[in-house]
Parts: C-alpha cells; sequence; structure tokens
C-alpha cells in the first residue's frame, strides 16, 4: 500500500532542495532557476518512530523494517499553470496522482536566490498556487457537470451522488475558496477521491527558513502558520539548507551538528511525521526474533485488512488478530509478560486497528 505526498510550490523556494534531503540522494537536480526539475523524482522514506527499537530489543529482533512514506518532487507552478503557462499541465497532472501535498513556501531572504515573482511574499506566493489548482478544477467540474445533469434526469443514482457533491464543490471554488473546504461525508470519502480534485487534497505547509530561524521560525513563517490554522491544515518550519548539510552526515556527527545549531532533530523528521499525520495514516507492529516492522494503515482500518497489507492470503483466511497495546507490550516486556497480566486479545473481523497496536494474525490457509 503505497501513500503519496507531492512537493509544491513556486520555482526557487527549495523544493528539490528539501527533497534531495529526504531521500539524501542528489536525484533531485537543485540549482538557480525555474523549471529545473523537469521530471518527478520520487523518493521513500522511511518514518521515523522511536518505538521500533524499542521493541526489538524487548523481542530480540535481528532486524529493523520501518515503514515508508513517498515524496515526490514536482516541478515549480507559476501563475498561469492552469491554462498551461510553463510546464503547468504535466505538474497538474502529476500532482492528481498524490494522495496529500507538501506545499513548499519560501520564508527566507536571500539575494542570491531569485523569485519568480520578485519579491518575498510567503501568503501571496500560496495564493499564486493555490489558485491555480483551483482554476484547474473548476474547469474539470464545469465540462464534467453538464453529462452528470443529463444522467442524473434519468434516475442514474450514483450521477445524482456525483451531482450534489460536484455542485458543493463548485460553489466553493466559484467563491475563490478550495475543494478542501467543503463539508463531505465519510460515505463520499471515496467519491470526492475519485473526482481527482487538486484543490481537495489535504496540504501541508513546510516553511523554508534562513539557518538562524530553523528552530522557532520567523515573521514570514508565522503568517503561514495562522493560515494553516485558518484552514485546519498544518504547517512545520525548516530550513532546506540546513537539512540537505544533515543528510550528508553520520549518525554520530548528526547528533553533534543539530547541538551545534540548537536543534533537537532534524526538521525532516519533523516533516515525515506530519505528511503522515495529513493522510490520516496510523502504524501496527509485528514483533519477534526475525525482525521487528512496522506496517502502515488508514486510521479505521479493520483487522482482516490491515493482515491483507502484510499478505492478500492473511485477509482471505482471516480468524482473528492476537493483539497487545505498545504501551502494554512495554511495560510487561513482551508477549510473554502481556498474556500473563490479562494484556493480550483476541480481536475479530470488526475491530479497528488502533495506532501502536503489536500484531500477530491467525488465519487459515
Amino acid at each position: 500500500m503505497g501513500f503519496k505526498c507531492g512537493i509544491v510550490g513556486l520555482p526557487n523556494v527549495g523544493k528539490s532542495t528539501l527533497f534531495n534531503a529526504l531521500t539524501q540522494t542528489a536525484a533531485a537536480q537543485a540549482a538557480n532557476y525555474p523549471f529545473c526539475t523537469i521530471e518527478p523524482n520520487t523518493g521513500d522514506v522511511a518514518v521515523p518512530d522511536p518505538r521500533l527499537e524499542i521493541l526489538a530489543k524487548i523481542a530480540h529482533s535481528k532486524e529493523i523494517i520501518p515503514t515508508r512514506l513517498t515524496f515526490v518532487d514536482i516541478a515549480g507552478l507559476v501563475r498561469g499553470a492552469s491554462k498551461g503557462e510553463g510546464l503547468g499541465n504535466q505538474f497538474l497532472a502529476n500532482i492528481r496522482e498524490c494522495d496529500a501535498i507538501a506545499h513548499v513556501v519560501r520564508c527566507f531572504e536571500d539575494k542570491d536566490v531569485a523569485h519568480v515573482e520578485g519579491r518575498i511574499a510567503p501568503l501571496d506566493d500560496i495564493e499564486t498556487v493555490e489558485t491555480e489548482l483551483m482554476l484547474a478544477d473548476l474547469e474539470s467540474l464545469e465540462k464534467r457537470a453538464p453529462a452528470l445533469e443529463k444522467k442524473a434526469k434519468t434516475g442514474d443514482k450514483e450521477a445524482k451522488e456525483s451531482l450534489v457533491l460536484i455542485t458543493r464543490c463548485l460553489e466553493l471554488l466559484r467563491e475563490g475558496r478550495s475543494a478542501r473546504l467543503a463539508a463531505v461525508k465519510d460515505e463520499e470519502q471515496k467519491l470526492i477521491k475519485s473526482l481527482g480534485l487538486l484543490s481537495s487534497q489535504p496540504v501541508l505547509y513546510v516553511c523554508n527558513v534562513e539557518e538562524a530561524s530553523a528552530g522557532y521560525g520567523n515573521m514570514y513563517s508565522k503568517a503561514v502558520a495562522a493560515r494553516a490554522q485558518q484552514e485546519n491544515a498544518a504547517a512545520v518550519i525548516i530550513s532546506a539548507k540546513i537539512e540537505s548539510e544533515i543528510a550528508l552526515l553520520g549518525v554520530d556527527e548528526q547528533k553533534d551538528y543539530l547541538e551545534a545549531v540548537g536543534l533537537e532533530e532534524p526538521g525532516l523528521n519533523r516533516v515525515i511525521r506530519a505528511g503522515y499525520g495529513l493522510l490520516r495514516l496510523i502504524t501496527f507492529f509485528t514483533a519477534g526474533p526475525k525482525e521487528t516492522r512496522a506496517w502502515t494503515v488508514p486510521q479505521g482500518t479493520k483487522a482482516p485488512q490491515a493482515a491483507g497489507v502484510i499478505h492478500s492470503d492473511f485477509e482471505k483466511g482471516f480468524i482473528r488478530a492476537e493483539t497487545i497495546a505498545y504501551a502494554d507490550y512495554v511495560a510487561c516486556n513482551g508477549e510473554a509478560g502481556a498474556r500473563d497480566a490479562g494484556k493480550f486479545r483476541l480481536e475479530g473481523k470488526d475491530y479497528k486497528i488502533a495506532d501502536g497496536d503489536v500484531l500477530h494474525f491467525r488465519f487459515a490457509s
């Protein structure tokens, strides 16, 4: 099960630098001119989770395997992208294939790094990108609506449901508001995802600040954080320059570097965790002598479907999930202690996986 978070923003805001640091590669060319990223670059990154090492130590595991998240570096959008300006159509298609957006916003001043609009104004930059996404969605929905209206008049149930949701989104878009602000019922989630709306995707604002502001941000990042709060979105502060330097260091050197610049952990850890949370994902674990492993599922996933993430046969033949909460596993020093303490549970097909569950699935082959 793959989850993609697309890195977007105007040219020269630090997208490719951030991507390179995330993946610890130089796959994306970071250069000081627009459109240096012609094709989207994709990189899988481990989701930092200190619980893994603790579980592995208790289970005496030989190997630790973290869960992963995919980041896609998408070339910079410019004003008019929805009409094909720059490499707009290609970029918009790449965003549509992602599950969430990490919107990198330039929150630093540097006369040596050109700004495509000629000024540092992060809220205006956000508006530029958001407007292009909304215009693309508006055009897409207005093209679909007439055909759906005809089908709905014939009594087609699916067309009626789609038309109601599309009308709701169109009202927002025509007011200059993103589709993610639409009230979407649980039963409509699958339907709105099928529409492929760019502005309906959850967004994480990544405030790229100068090195001196990496710990607490600056006036620009505070303005972005305030906007994120109004939208029920998320925002994190990083210095892409610092992160790119940290990514090249060994573990011990990283600790020394972070200490020297006054940071407790790499900013990328916050970006990854925020992206994970943005997608409403949770982690469950399997632990044993061979390996301790983290697995990713969406919130609300039931036990059989979680078993299917490990192997499709586990879902087909699901019998039960032997379950221990992470805190109980640690407090009882493993499975045997949890059993003795009455913290070992047998859960059936309707059980919804909780974050941190340590699971062993029983299934009929």
